[in-house]
């Protein structure tokens, strides 16, 4: 398992990627994992934190070595939904003389 995840470069490190799966984060086909050398194999979904967001991905192939990260894109599909669209600020920031207006009526 990590030795996959860090192949299809989605970890820096294997022991990342160890780390990650030891602390319960991954998910094979939807049954939380937390052993490192867990066997997977093509057809099985992945899903794990990567940053911010929630990746899901379903095995393609297996690597025989970590090569390029065009070689490692085809070892996967994405399926990571995505993500939400986040509402625009409304108006400008305010301004140094606008925070201490605010300041000075809050502590009224």
């Amino acid at each position: 398992m990590d030795k996959w995840l860090w192949q299809a470069r989605f970890f820096k490190t294997r022991s990342l990627a160890a780390r990650q799966v030891s602390a319960g984060h991954v998910r094979v086909n939807a049954t939380k994992i937390t052993k490192a050398s867990t066997q997977i194999s093509p057809g099985d979904v992945l899903t794990f934190p990567q940053g911010n967001t929630i990746r899901v991905v379903k095995i393609d192939a297996l690597a025989k070595r970590r090569g390029p990260a065009p070689e490692a894109q085809t070892l996967y599909i994405d399926m990571t939904p995505e993500a939400a669209p986040q509402s625009p600020r409304v108006g400008p920031r305010p301004t140094k003389k606008d925070r201490r207006d605010l300041d000075a009526f809050r502590e009224d």
